[in-house]
């Protein structure tokens, strides 16, 4: 009793292999999120792709072997296998064989709480299982009824069971439109106060500047994917109606389509606001490198085009850090030169809020300009009350003397009444 009771609790041993020039850092992030054992990691020399086992035979079998030698109860690679890779793979060294796809699932399968984060991980769970079903291929007989050769042979178990996960994912599917019909509804509630969105690398800090900025109790972990579900806030700023800030999913390199796909309506937050927070990690030495990679994916949920700021975060860390350290100093210092227009913050010392909030006012709002608006053209004036924008406010014969912010739409419509900017 005593031995099963340690066998179950037992941490899983994992053999990590990457492709040539990966140190697996990241893999090795998200492999100990898991909570998992890495006895050791292994990056290939060169790459040769064979249909098999995607390399060659020998250094898939010289592979199995080390699996053996070292007691690993898994192989997880850092590229995608495709499952009949992942099949061959898994018979050839008789362990659990898998790529970091499953990897980032099963870390966010572990996070989800909301009902909605659980549909999303399911959604894409089941897009991803769904073509490796013939991993229990043994199973998966032929069906016969009644006496032999009297009907047909009817489904396999393999067709069966794809049957159910297709049926299942349709209505995931259709329980996530209903989610996403809320979350439009609650879109549509907030009126006309703008929104930022806290975007960035999983594990940058995101959350930690919501909760400083907004007194707001988001979970945080120094862990990657801590949080999956979009927290929204009021920011206040200045005088105004303040702005919304939302915390989003992080963002990884390489993240399965499967995961964008079922995130969504959770990404769309970031595709909707009107400014994006990209905070990187300026204490990390790969942060050139994350932002590329979340560059990349609002590239990939249309969110590209939205004006965005940049926070290097955690510059606490990034100024302290000694001269035993002085790889985080000079990437630090490569940062700020990449992004002049950067805001400097800390979550932790509550650093640069001041200067953080005063530029997400101005880009938000607008500049201070004075306009003359036709009495006529209430319903303009009235929308810049609810805006928050207006600064002064006269009338006179010849119209509404104004003096406000605006930007965007609102500075559209009222541009054509633009007498002068007032200096501030």
């Amino acid at each position: 009793m005593v031995e099963v009771e340690k066998e179950q609790n037992r941490v899983p041993r994992a053999l990590l292999v990457g492709e040539p020039g990966n140190d697996l850092q990241e893999l090795k992030g998200l492999v100990l999120t898991l909570e998992m054992d890495i006895v050791q990691r292994l990056t290939l020399n060169r790459l040769e792709v064979q249909p098999q086992y995607g390399m060659g035979t020998g250094k898939a079998k010289e592979i199995a072997e080390l699996a053996k030698e070292i007691e690993a109860d898994c192989i997880i690679f850092d590229f995608n296998l495709d499952p009949r890779k992942q099949r061959n793979w898994e018979e050839l060294a008789g362990i659990s064989c898998f790529d970091r796809q499953e990897v980032i699932i099963r870390i966010f399968a572990q996070r989800a709480q909301t009902k909605e984060a659980v549909l999303q991980v399911e959604l894409a769970r089941l897009n991803y299982s769904l073509p490796r079903l013939a991993h229990m291929r043994n199973d998966f007989a032929r069906q016969r009824g009644g006496a032999f050769g009297a009907k047909g042979s009817g489904e396999t178990q393999l067709e069966l069971n794809q049957r159910l996960i297709r049926d299942k994912i349709v209505a995931t599917k259709k329980e996530l439109a209903e989610i996403e019909l809320n979350r439009q509804t609650q879109r549509k509630q907030r009126g006309k106060i703008p929104s930022c969105a806290l975007v960035g690398y999983t594990n940058a800090g995101k959350s930690s500047l919501l909760n400083a900025l907004t007194g707001a109790e988001a979970f945080v972990e120094n862990k990657l994917f801590a949080t999956l579900d979009p927290l929204t806030r009021q920011l206040p700023l200045n005088d105004s109606a303040g702005a919304l800030i939302t915390d989003t999913v992080g963002f990884i390199s390489n993240l399965p389509h499967h995961l964008i796909d079922a995130f969504k309506s959770t990404l769309e937050e970031a595709v909707y606001a009107d400014l994006l927070l990209i905070v990187l990690d300026s204490a990390d030495e790969n942060a050139m490198q994350q932002y590329k990679t979340v560059v990349s994916v609002l590239e990939d949920i249309g969110a590209d085009k939205n004006p965005r700021l940049i926070l290097l975060n955690k510059i606490d860390k990034a100024e302290e850090a000694g001269s035993e350290n002085q790889t985080i100093k000079n990437n630090y210092t490569a940062l700020r030169h990449q992004f002049p227009d950067a805001i400097c913050v800390s979550a932790k010392e509550e650093y640069g809020f001041v200067e953080l909030k005063d530029k997400i006012f101005e880009l938000l709002y607008g500049e201070i300009n004075d306009y003359v608006i036709p009495i006529s053209s209430t319903p303009l004036i009235n929308e810049l009350r609810k805006a928050g924008c207006i600064q002064s406010e006269e009338w006179l014969d010849d119209g509404v003397h104004i003096t406000a912010r605006a930007t965007g739409r609102l500075y559209a419509l009222a541009s054509p009444f633009l007498i002068s900017q007032s200096s501030e």
